[in-house]
């Protein structure tokens, strides 16, 4: 099973580099990185503000879905950290590395962590549009 390194839900902003630097392994032929980013718009709407929040239970889940991941993949370090609170337009919402011995086996579990992360752990998004609606993404997934 991979090592587990640094898995997080956060109110503060999110760091790439500590991130890569967490999954940094000389086993490691290939590591696979997602960023995700608050975007402008959302289904073709402007969004003027966005908001995560989390359950109590969140980082629990969190650790369940990277143990999941690493025994399902040759990772030889996972890391995944998620932010919480009010976010702007560009900044960082979520980072997740893998590292694997194979670049194909690095890609793979990375997008693996990302999509359950994304499923499986209680994180919602709120979003507000520029014509003043808003909704709640992630409550029903």
């Amino acid at each position: 099973m991979g090592v587990i390194r640094l898995l997080g839900i956060r109110d503060t902003a999110l760091s790439v580099d500590e991130v890569l630097s967490a999954v940094g392994d000389h086993a490691a032929g290939g590591t696979g990185v997602f960023v995700g980013t608050v975007r402008e718009q959302d289904q073709g709407r402007p969004v003027t503000l966005l908001s995560y929040s989390a359950h109590p239970s969140a980082e629990q889940e969190l650790r369940r879905v990277a143990e999941k991941v690493a025994a399902d993949f040759p990772v030889t370090a996972l890391a995944a950290v998620h932010r919480v609170g009010d976010l702007r337009l560009g900044d960082i919402a979520v980072v997740v590395a893998a590292a694997c011995p194979h670049r194909a086996e690095a890609f793979e579990a990375c997008r693996r962590l990302i999509d359950d992360l994304k499923h499986e752990v209680p994180i919602w998004k709120h979003q507000v549009f520029a014509d003043g609606e808003a909704e709640w993404v992630g409550v029903c997934d």
